[in-house]
């Protein structure tokens, strides 16, 4: 469970359930989410579920709003170290929820052309950050897929840093079926997650599904497992190894790895020398250090919240 004082803070209690949504304290408190469910199967993981099963966990107003919220939540707690996606039901995400955003996206407001396309551009950025406070969150985020990830879904995994899906599982870039260009992230994150540019160009064109095995043999994912029961318990067994290990370490890799992909090598090496100039003065080197010449495993080493 999260520590007593982070709930005191934030006036959050958060159940150990697999299926277990955010609950207001009896202190009184924010309104639960209702399109996740978040849940602590150990005290270093969080379990970020997509939580509206009868709808295909398809993405509604408060879902965009809710994530942000739960990654901002979850990026200050200093007990948490990894986090796993997934979703409830029979898939992943069908992706945009077309009948609750129609208002937003075909009536924006405004007085004239000008207006209304700020209006719009307000909230195309908003909607963006919804996935980016997944890249910016410096806990390891795993993403674990089943079934269809379907348009949103796609900006969501390509924000994540690991990808497993099922061999049930397909992807799909289905903005142009509904007549607009992906705006939220996929454009901009997945030629950088697979690398073939004509590969993108396809799926992004064309809207056609990429299922497991191509997935897995262009790098969207890493993993492919034989159900969801499977999956996830490779997820957490991965995201496991991964919180045993010094979140100085484990946070600042990711923090760099994310700069090096959108800065040039030179900049990577100079970003990282002055990273570490502070970093390497951590206890965490020389307990992990110590931990390796006797032979033992990472879980057995206590490492400081952070």
């Amino acid at each position: 469970m999260l520590s007593l004082g982070f709930a005191l803070k934030t006036g959050r209690l958060w159940r150990p359930a697999q299926v277990a949504c955010r609950t207001m304290s009896s202190t009184g408190g924010p309104a639960p989410f209702t399109t996740l469910a978040v849940s602590r199967p150990t005290e270093a993981v969080t379990h970020v579920e997509l939580h509206r099963p009868e709808k295909r966990n398809a993405m509604n107003k408060a879902f965009w709003r809710e994530m942000v919220e739960c990654f901002n939540e979850i990026a200050e707690d200093p007990v948490c170290r990894v986090v796993v996606v997934s979703g409830s039901g029979k898939l992943f995400t069908a992706g945009l929820d077309l009948m609750d955003m129609a208002g937003d996206m075909l009536h924006p407001e405004g007085d004239d052309t000008a207006r209304v396309s700020w209006n719009v551009r307000r909230l195309i950025t908003k909607y963006q950050e919804t996935f980016s406070v997944i890249e910016k969150c410096p806990k390891p985020v795993v993403a674990a897929v089943h079934g269809g990830c379907i348009g949103g879904g796609v900006d969501l995994i390509t924000a994540c840093d690991i990808r497993l899906c099922t061999q049930d599982a397909f992807f799909q870039v289905k903005e142009v079926d509904i007549g607009l260009a992906a705006d939220v992230g996929t454009l901009q994150r997945l030629p950088k997650v697979i690398g073939s540019s004509s590969l993108v160009n396809e799926l992004a064109l064309t809207a056609r599904k990429m299922y497991a095995d191509e997935a897995k043999s262009c790098g969207l994912v890493s993993r492919v497992f034989v159900d969801k029961e499977a999956m996830m318990a490779g997820a957490l067994e991965m995201a496991g190894e991964i919180a045993a290990r010094s979140p100085v370490a484990v946070q600042g890799t990711k923090l760099n790895l994310i700069y090096a992909r959108d800065h040039s090598v030179a900049e990577g090496l100079n970003y990282m020398a002055t990273w570490n100039m502070s970093m390497l003065q951590t206890a965490d080197v020389m307990k992990s250090a110590q931990a390796s010449m006797e032979k033992k495993s990472p879980k057995d080493v206590v490492f400081s919240k952070l």
